[in-house]
């Protein structure tokens, strides 16, 4: 796709690269490769999760790249499918990502990571909003990131640029784990093994539910769910998937699942 996203695909798995030294900052050719990238996964049905994690072991990513803006790329350009780094607006994808975080995840970068469903960290990883303090605003960071932390300390990372470290985001609930730099990328596949465990058509409804949902009360979930309205969560219903797991459950045995 790009001599700066290196792809693989890993069985059912497709590990993507960030690998744009020095700091993998995203301008917006990159960002028109990663969402290329994402967009492929969505619609591949033989591709299940997704890893991204960046080159190197000192940034993640370093968000939007401020030698691009000094030569005249706005903030507000486009970039392309799934919008700033190929996933932060892709909302139409309803296959789990997870980002290996290998080093510092820093304003965009942490953005980037925010968009992620699921968050590995290396144990020397930061993440951090320092756009205050270059005459520019964390926009994504600014309505995702009260709906994860207490607001108080959401506004202090965000007009601050206030580090946080990855023990600290584990206490928080920013991230699911936290392993030896080594251990990084294992520990992602490790993830991603269990998740393929699952039947993919239930994995794809619980990431719609909990995406459709989160701005919604209970009441009116319940009304959404009674009148159909979540399409992989009606396909789920009625799928040979959903009789298979029964039918494995009561003869103890592994459920073989097709997707279908």
């Amino acid at each position: 796709m790009s001599d700066v996203i290196k792809v693989e695909q890993r069985g059912a798995i497709l590990e993507v690269t960030l690998d744009r030294p020095k700091a993998n900052a995203i301008d917006a050719k990159t960002s028109f490769a990663l969402g290329e990238v994402f967009c492929q996964f969505r619609d591949n049905p033989d591709l299940r999760v997704a890893i991204l994690t960046g080159a190197g072991e000192r940034f993640f990513s370093a968000g939007w790249d401020l030698v691009a803006s000094s030569e005249g790329e706005a903030p507000d350009t486009d970039y392309g499918p799934g919008g700033f780094a190929g996933i932060t607006e892709l909302h139409d994808c309803y296959k789990p990502i997870i980002a290996a975080v290998n080093g510092m995840a820093v304003g965009g970068g942490f953005e980037l990571a925010l968009s992620a469903d699921l968050i590995v960290a290396a144990d020397h990883a930061q993440f951090f909003l320092p756009e205050v303090k270059v005459g520019l605003i964390a926009d994504a960071a600014s309505f995702r990131l009260p709906k994860l932390l207490p607001k108080a300390l959401a506004m202090e990372m965000l007009l601050t640029g206030r580090r946080m470290s990855a023990e600290e985001a584990l206490k928080w609930g920013l991230v699911n784990k936290v392993v030896p730099a080594e251990n990084l990328l294992d520990a992602a596949r490790e993830l991603a093994d269990q998740i393929l465990e699952a039947a993919p058509l239930s994995v794809k409804a619980v990431k719609e539910v909990i995406q459709i949902t989160q701005t919604l009360d209970i009441e009116d979930c319940y009304r959404d769910m009674r009148s159909g309205a979540w399409e992989n969560y009606e396909r789920l219903l009625v799928s040979d998937d959903a009789k298979e797991g029964s039918l494995a459950f009561v003869e103890k045995r592994s459920p073989v699942w097709t997707g279908k």
